[in-house]
């Protein structure tokens, strides 16, 4: 895996998430020399709500959904929300499916429950609808690790490079991109391109040096990462492997970041006989047919409300019990209710923007069809 450019060692502003620079004396100045270590945002997620009341929960869930239906809108949630908002919405799934599913939509609204870029994606591909947020925190540490600039920048030191995107990153970013990717067809997507191309990959270094190892392809890789699923570490799936002997180890490959688990698979740093590779919809089919007791989970810890309705006599252990969004659990209830009731908090793309982000993203979409 390279150095990244130079572009990227300056830091800029966080566009979605509360995230703080360094002191001015020690920012980078034009014509200094910088090391290769790049510096990195500080993540400073939103701190957890607290948590609604039985009560609570079923009198804001009537509400929403009356709400939803007088406005011709659409719930959709990411599997990370929290277990209410997962009830209430009418389409659960991870980033990809639902973009799928804002593009389909009839509704003549669509009430975003996950994080900025997600709700962006949504926008692009429906532009004539209205979107919202419910909450505009609700932002992604690894979508604020790149600007639109830095990827310019990069693109002018590698002109004849193809960029691939996570879609994890901002409209701006995919604008200037060529590929979007998920973490499950990232690897197609890069067999895909011509073997003579270079290919500039960000922003996860981690789903980045996977992909590198199992296409045997070296590229230019981006040096950042999500927040939640850089503190799984194999050291932590294989202590719970081996306290937990007839558990099986699911890592999901989409939407959320668990490129790092990938990582450390692709090394042999954990057991490949008990760790399976899953979407969200592949872990839920996955626990329905195995016989294991016990299943260990890397990813974000909303996903376990699904699971456990999927399959309530089983057992899930988190591979980390740190692996908790505080951007994905600004969602709630009380916030969905006034987002629909106030019609706010709306999600725009400039259109000359939306236009070029499209491309690369219906890619993404015609790749994973």
């Amino acid at each position: 895996m390279t150095s990244p450019p130079a572009s990227q060692m300056t830091s800029s502003p966080a566009t979605s998430s509360p995230a703080t620079t360094k002191p001015e004396k020690d920012q980078p100045r034009p014509g200094d020399k910088l090391h290769a270590e790049p510096y990195m945002l500080p993540v400073q997620p939103p701190p957890l709500p607290e948590s609604p009341t039985p009560q609570e929960i079923a009198e804001l869930s009537e509400e929403v959904r009356e709400l939803a239906k007088q406005k011709n809108a659409v719930i959709l949630a990411h599997n990370y929300q929290v277990p209410e908002i997962q009830d209430v919405a009418d389409y659960t799934g991870d980033s990809l499916g639902l973009s799928i599913e804002a593009a389909r939509t009839s509704a003549e609204r669509i009430v975003f429950c996950g994080v900025h870029f997600m709700a962006e994606t949504a926008k692009i591909l429906s532009p004539e609808k209205t979107v919202l947020i419910p909450d505009t925190r609700a932002g992604c540490s690894l979508a604020d690790g790149i600007t639109a600039q830095q990827v310019r920048d990069w693109k002018a030191e590698n002109p004849d490079a193809l960029v691939v995107m996570y879609v994890n990153t901002t409209a701006e970013v995919k604008a200037e991109t060529d590929y979007c990717v998920t973490s499950s067809n990232a690897v197609a997507v890069v067999n895909a391109i011509p073997r003579d191309r270079e290919i500039l990959f960000g922003p996860d270094m981690f789903l980045g040096s996977y992909v590198e190892k199992i296409t045997k392809r070296p590229m230019k890789v981006w040096m950042g990462e999500c927040h939640v699923h850089a503190g799984i570490r194999p050291a932590d799936m294989q202590k719970m492997l081996d306290d937990h002997p007839q558990a099986d180890l699911m890592i999901h490959p989409e939407c959320g970041c668990s490129t790092s688990a990938m990582e450390y698979l692709a090394c042999g740093d954990i057991d490949p006989d008990r760790t399976y590779i899953l979407s969200t919809g592949g872990m839920i089919e996955h626990v329905k047919q195995s016989d294991a007791p016990e299943f260990i989970v890397a990813t974000e810890e909303g996903i376990f409300h699904p699971l456990r309705k999927a399959a309530p006599g089983r057992t899930f252990i988190p591979a980390t019990e740190d692996a908790v969004c505080g951007f994905m659990k600004t969602i709630t209830l009380r916030g969905l209710r006034d987002a629909l009731r106030e019609d706010k908090y709306h999600v725009e793309v400039a259109p000359q923007i939306a236009e070029r982000a499209r491309v690369p993203i219906e890619r993404m979409i015609s790749i994973t069809d």
